[in-house]
């Protein structure tokens, strides 16, 4: 699991779960980013930039690997951009997220001093506390952190807390829920891991996951009817096209979930008029087997 590059998808999103982890107010305006160090081809990978030069400049690495190094070249880094940049900050910190202790480096030396001073922050996330009781920003962190076999659990607490608790841009914690659980069930698709997790039909259209497909489809569909409608160049000709566009979305939706469709099934939903391919477009989501396409087929026409 690229642990890494989902905690600065959480930053990226979320600044304040920076100052979640050092039990702090998150002040307004602070900015992540992922700086180059040109003059030495260093990249500090974290930075929270505040947003005059009279605040703090914070600097964040997730570090899930042991690296006996890995201090050495954290402080050169900062250090370098402590010169570079000695005009945007007032003073700075450092955070270092680790699972648990046994991930850290065996020895400090010489970086002792700076390991254990007020300007190191370290963070383990095994011992952050329950997902109950953490801030939502953290117990995303703790979650990429879990098993197999606790994570279906805690990821639904998660998605549970989303929908009760009054958090900021609830649809990016669905995607990052959605996104750490696929990392550890690599074969699971995106929509079979929202269906696990509890997801209703409205809140999988608010995902990006769920834009995306959809968008996506609909492009390459129209991009096939586009040049006959453009030929036939008249009104009737350009509504025909659309509804024959919006059957094939639906009909390519469908074969996504459930492979190849029986011809008989195919041929229903090309019969059908715009306004119930359009209301079965809606509808496909709730979907599981092609048994209820029947049923809706059934019920509808």
């Amino acid at each position: 699991m690229r642990r890494d590059s989902l905690f600065y998808q959480l930053f990226a999103q979320l600044p304040q779960t920076l100052f979640d982890l050092l039990g702090r107010e998150a002040p307004q305006g602070y900015r992540f980013d992922s700086v180059e160090l040109k003059q030495t081809a260093f990249r500090i990978d974290g930075v929270f930039m505040p947003p005059d030069p009279s605040g703090i400049v914070y600097f964040c690495e997730v570090q899930f690997q042991r690296d006996n190094s890995f201090y050495e070249r954290f402080f050169a880094e900062i250090f370098l951009y402590l010169r570079l940049y000695r005009h945007t900050f007032s003073d700075w910190q450092a955070v270092v997220i680790y699972p648990h202790r046994q991930a850290e480096q065996v020895s400090f030396d010489p970086y002792e001093v700076l390991v254990n001073s007020h300007r190191l922050h370290r963070v383990y996330l095994n011992e952050l506390g329950s997902l109950e009781a953490l801030p939502l920003s953290l117990a995303l962190m703790q979650l990429t952190v879990l098993t197999e076999a606790e994570m279906p659990t805690a990821a639904r607490l998660l998605a549970e807390r989303t929908r009760t608790e009054a958090v900021p841009r609830p649809e990016v914690i669905i995607e990052l829920i959605t996104t750490i659980v696929l990392y550890k069930f690599t074969e699971l698709s995106r929509e079979e891991v929202l269906r696990m997790l509890g997801f209703t039909t409205e809140e999988l259209k608010r995902t990006r996951f769920y834009r995306d497909v959809y968008a996506e489809v609909r492009e390459e569909v129209y991009a096939e009817v586009r040049e006959e409608v453009l030929q036939q160049g008249l009104q009737q000709g350009l509504q025909q096209g659309l509804q024959q566009g919006e059957t094939l979305v639906v009909l390519r939706l469908l074969r996504r979930r459930f492979g190849e469709l029986p011809a008989g099934l195919e041929e229903r939903i090309r019969q059908l008029p715009v306004h119930q391919i359009e209301a079965l477009a809606e509808a496909l989501l709730d979907f599981t087997t092609l048994e209820e396409v029947f049923a809706w087929l059934e019920h509808s026409t």
